[in-house]
């Protein structure tokens, strides 16, 4: 075989090999722009508010002596109380995983008399008022006895602070779904009949040191996180204040 035969060969199967590898490399950093893209498209999707009817019902709870925006008997023993502000992400997560336990195993039982208040901070710094429209429209649905439930499908529709989960129109049709009269409803909320209420929910929590939610207290002492103060105190913290509480 002649040499330049032979070269040609080899600088052809050279070629045939940077040929491939170059196309293997397009098609790497296409997986990942399409990757990307993907998530992109998932998180612009997450951030973009949600039309109002479109969102995750729930089904209504059962809860034990509820009164407005309490609970339980009011001559049991211990008070727990607790602040919260619909649009923080802590309080969700209390109201989830803590909150029903304590219902379950201290309220229910007539041991604790529980109180939700309102402190709905996350407006200072924002031009929306979610926070505030989300707890006024929560008092209008207690004024049916429906406090609790709409306080559960507000967390079940929760996607980021002052991102369009609670705008009017969403709040209303939460308490559509939820089979309220829609007339007296509507009325309350447009007269934002509970803001003087909610003011004094903060003003009270402010007083007695709540700067962060949700902020829980038995007996109007603040419980801690036994770990570490700046984190929320835990199902076992807060039975724990319970308990002592229970002794005295």
């Amino acid at each position: 075989m002649p040499k330049e035969q032979g070269m040609s060969k080899r600088q052809m199967l050279r070629e045939k090999r940077q040929r491939d590898e170059q196309r293997k490399r397009m098609i790497s950093i296409g997986v990942v722009i399409l990757g990307a893209l993907f998530v992109a498209g998932l998180f612009i999707r997450e951030l973009t508010p949600k039309p109002p009817e479109e969102f995750i019902t729930i089904t209504p709870g059962v809860f034990p002596q509820p009164d407005m925006n309490a609970m339980g008997d009011p001559n049991a023993p211990v008070k727990l109380e607790v602040w919260e502000d619909f649009q923080c992400p802590a309080c969700k997560n209390f109201s989830t995983n803590i909150e029903t336990l304590l219902i379950q195993n201290y309220v229910a039982t007539g041991k604790v008399y529980y109180v939700f208040h309102h402190f709905p901070f996350i407006d200072n710094y924002a031009d929306a008022k979610e926070s505030d429209q989300a707890a006024n429209a929560s008092m209008c649905a207690g004024e049916q006895g429906r406090f609790w439930d709409f306080k559960e499908i507000l967390y079940a529709n929760w996607n980021g602070e002052n991102l369009g989960a609670f705008t009017d129109r969403r709040l209303t049709a939460f308490a559509d779904s939820l089979g309220l009269d829609m007339e007296a409803f509507k009325k309350c909320f447009n007269d934002n009949r509970y803001a003087d209420q909610i003011e004094k929910d903060s003003a009270d929590g402010e007083e007695l040191g709540v700067n962060s939610t949700p902020s829980i207290f038995v007996n109007r002492r603040m419980v801690l996180n036994a770990e570490n103060e700046n984190y929320v105190p835990t199902y076992e913290d807060i039975a724990a204040a319970i308990e002592a509480a229970l002794v005295k």
